[in-house]
């Protein structure tokens, strides 16, 4: 990836130190090229080097493996970054701490998370004062936050994107302002030296609803297809988002914003006061005809104020706390146009660049300050945006994120996060880089920056909706008005079990509301009473809740909990009604299992209930739930298996010897636990199925079937088992486990495979019971 936009103020940040060490011409070329930062350049150099120079020095192959990675990072191609960082830190045991951090930031953008926290908990054994190295290694231990409300956005790629990077909108009189690298006439005049691709410009297209996007995709981890109609299950990954492949890809063409404004060196981004009269935007030091360079020979990034001119823009000024030493960038304006914010890497900072704000007053700027360790750290902050309630989103990779840059969230209170930062999570956020997003005060709606993959090339501007009514759900301790972390809410639906959502550490969850739906939302927290409350869209209103709060209270019973399973397969069991019962008091308590097949229920310890599964076309399940006035356990799990008509099983060992039909030893073994089965659930009818190998001709396997099948018949009778709640069928050779069809050379153990017995259940009308005539 060439994403000039992010490059452009990374010019900035200090490089690796490296030492220099003798040098044939290859390394040397390429060494030129890194110091001048033609990273393009250094990485062609870099890969001859390494594999023409084959038995160089390891001390230059270090050096030449440290400045490729570097490079590749710098040209945010993260797939070879991975690469080489890999070979390096793998061949260099004493390689730099920081192509830990780069390699695990690399692993991340590419999706593999689990490798990536082995790599941050390397970098924070070796840096363990930089915090990122514990932070990211311990969220990658579960990704599920991220993918909480991923069924709560539509994404869109735009049909304003070009083949080269579009990135960091803002809005401008019912359109957008966006930082592009296109080169509309066809011919590029001029190359950024760092990576071949044409200087920024900032562009215009003038009217929004004139965008017809394109819905952009993810995949689930199921491998199915989602967006804002699939539910996550807080399990789903972002794949590489892609318009949809049969749609049609639009075109909209875009305008230069300004002749003024645009010049042969990078603009953008910007951000307008609320009259659309004055303009603040990024620009290399350049103004007035003349660049200036800093001490160290980079032309820097400055920030610089215009008025609007008629139809163009003027009177371009600097504004007073750039310098030509440090950056200044990616400006956004309060609502009240009182405070501006910005991006620097300016001294006395946290990390690489730092979010700051600086008040403006009747034309008058103050001193910029920093925003404070709660939104800036030891990585890079950039893109902020300040919606029209005065809350601040931002892109870092210093935050936990899923990869690359992410988006980020803070409710400001007198210019502090008072309430932290949150991570935006998926769609809105891939493993690659999400940045430069504005939205409307309730984040409903909205535009944002990403280069995840197959959008067309480099950065591209996306489109957000939400497609739903968020309404969030307080789990709060009822003594002390505490937030509750880590407590599982139950969705319940139209009487249904859903799935479940556990709190954060604000005692929250969200849902996506359907409309005519009545909920039941039931707070379980060990330790706790249960607890519920109910809402319903049964009826509109013109002030619609957004929250509801569930108070538990401190409680010694015990939470009875488990899962309904399908025992031929060990699946979630959906639409099973499970019922509590009180033997002391008759009682009863009863739950419908959604997609989980889980259900829940508060207990008296030092009381007996019976519990109950049942469902149609499956075999109803009881169990006894004893007393223990000495348990320990605040959770007591009880997971119940069920049979349904239809299901087949294969039963172990029931093998038999060639041209045999008679029951081994170990065969009755097997035969005496579906006896047993028959027995639990009298009113079951099975079918005995009977395969063969494929040696001898077929009408001779198929008899032999059948006496196999009827020998097992005759055991179950024997055993007291009905006959008329039996069938027996040989089925012969036609149904082979393995590739030992006629003619092929098999051992005697692969053609036993096939020399098997199963049963299907026909029918399990009834319930549970015990009779011992099988009648």
């Amino acid at each position: 990836m060439k994403t000039v936009g992010k490059i452009a103020l990374g010019f900035v940040l200090a490089l690796m130190t490296l030492n220099a060490f003798a040098q044939n011409a290859r390394l040397r070329s390429a060494n030129r090229a890194f110091d001048e930062y033609s990273y393009a350049d250094a990485v062609r150099g870099y890969e001859e080097f390494l594999r023409v120079d084959k038995k160089s020095d390891p001390v230059e192959r270090k050096e030449a493996l440290e400045k490729l990675a570097y490079s590749y990072r710098r040209l945010q191609d993260t797939r070879n970054a991975e690469r080489v960082y890999g070979q390096l830190v793998e061949n260099f045991a004493d390689s730099d701490s920081r192509n830990y951090l780069y390699y695990a930031q690399a692993l991340a953008s590419n999706g593999k998370h689990r490798e990536s926290q082995k790599m941050y908990g390397k970098y924070a054994d070796l840096q363990s004062s930089d915090l990122r190295g514990r932070k990211f290694a311990v969220t990658y231990m579960d990704m599920n936050r991220f993918y909480k409300d991923s069924a709560m956005y539509r994404v869109e790629y735009l049909p304003v994107n070009s083949k080269q990077a579009d990135f960091s909108p803002m809005y401008f009189k019912g359109g957008l302002v966006f930082v592009s690298s296109r080169a509309e006439s066809g011919i590029i005049k001029r190359v950024f030296n760092w990576n071949q691709t044409p200087f920024l410009d900032l562009y215009f297209t003038p009217d929004t609803s004139a965008l017809k996007g394109v819905r952009d995709t993810y995949v689930n981890s199921a491998g199915t297809l989602g967006g804002a109609s699939a539910t996550n299950g807080n399990t789903g990954t972002l794949a590489e988002a892609t318009p949809t492949p049969d749609l049609p890809m639009p075109v909209t063409k875009a305008e230069k914003f300004s002749r003024t404004l645009n010049t042969k060196y990078h603009e953008g981004p910007a951000t307008f006061f609320k009259d659309y009269t004055k303009v603040v935007f990024t620009r290399n030091n350049y103004n007035g005809g003349k660049s200036k360079k800093s001490n160290d020979g980079i032309n820097k990034l400055k920030l610089y104020i215009a008025d609007q001119k008629g139809k163009d823009w003027g009177g371009v000024k600097e504004l007073p706390f750039n310098s030509d030493d440090y950056s200044t960038g990616h400006p956004a304006l309060s609502p009240d146009d009182t405070k501006l914010y910005f991006v620097s890497d300016m001294p006395g900072g946290f990390g690489g660049t730092d979010v700051y704000v600086v008040e403006y007053n009747n034309g008058q700027w103050g001193t910029p300050v920093n925003l404070g360790k709660e939104i800036n750290t030891e990585g890079n902050e950039m893109f902020p945006f300040i919606d029209a309630g005065g809350n601040l989103y931002f892109a870092s990779d210093g935050h936990e994120g899923l990869g690359g840059l992410d988006i980020f969230y803070a409710e400001l209170k007198e210019g502090i996060a008072y309430k932290g930062v949150k991570n935006l999570g998926a769609p809105i956020n891939s493993e690659k880089d999400d940045f430069g997003l504005i939205s409307d005060k309730e984040l409903g709606t909205g535009y944002f920056s990403s280069n995840r993959s197959k959008g067309v090339s480099d950065d591209n501007i996306y489109r957000f909706t939400r497609t739903c009514r968020p309404l969030e759900i307080l789990v709060l301790d009822a003594k002390t008005n505490t937030p509750i972390e880590g407590a599982d809410v139950r969705i319940v639906k139209n009487g249904s079990n859903q799935d479940i959502q556990q709190t954060g550490i604000d005692g929250a969850t969200k849902i996506c509301l359907e409309s005519q739906t009545d909920y039941d939302f039931k707070a379980i927290k060990e330790g706790y009473a249960t607890n519920n409350i109910r809402f319903s869209t049964m009826t509109q209103s013109a002030n619609p809740q957004m929250s509801v709060s569930i108070y538990l209270n401190k409680s010694e019973n015990t939470i009875l909990r488990g899962t309904v399973k399908r025992e031929v397969n060990q699946s979630p069991q959906e639409g099973v009604k499970v019922t509590l019962k009180d033997q002391k008091t008759g009682a009863e308590r009863t739950v419908v299992t959604g997609p989980d097949g889980g259900y829940e229920f508060e207990v008296d310890p030092s009381r007996n209930y019976d519990l109950r599964a049942e469902g149609d076309e499956l075999a109803t399940n009881e169990q006894t739930i004893n007393k223990n006035k000495k348990t320990k356990k605040k959770i007591v799990e009880s997971d119940l298996s069920m049979y349904g008509t239809g299901d087949v099983f294969t039963l172990d060992n029931i093998y038999y010897d060639l041209d045999k039909f008679f029951i081994r030893p170990e065969a009755a073994k097997e035969l005496d636990k579906v006896v047993g089965l028959m027995k639990k659930y009298p009113t079951m009818q099975i079918e005995l199925r009977s395969f063969t190998d494929s040696r001898a001709s077929d009408v001779y396997n198929l008899r032999l079937s059948e006496r196999r099948a009827r020998a097992a018949f005759d055991y179950l009778v024997r055993k007291g088992i009905t006959p008329s709640r039996l069938v027996a069928r040989g089925y012969g050779e036609s149904e082979l486990v393995n590739d030992c069809v006629d003619g092929t050379n098999c051992e005697d153990a692969e053609h036993r495979l096939n020399r098997r017995t199963e049963f299907k259940i026909l029918s399990v009308k009834g319930g549970v019971g015990e009779a011992l005539t099988g009648k």
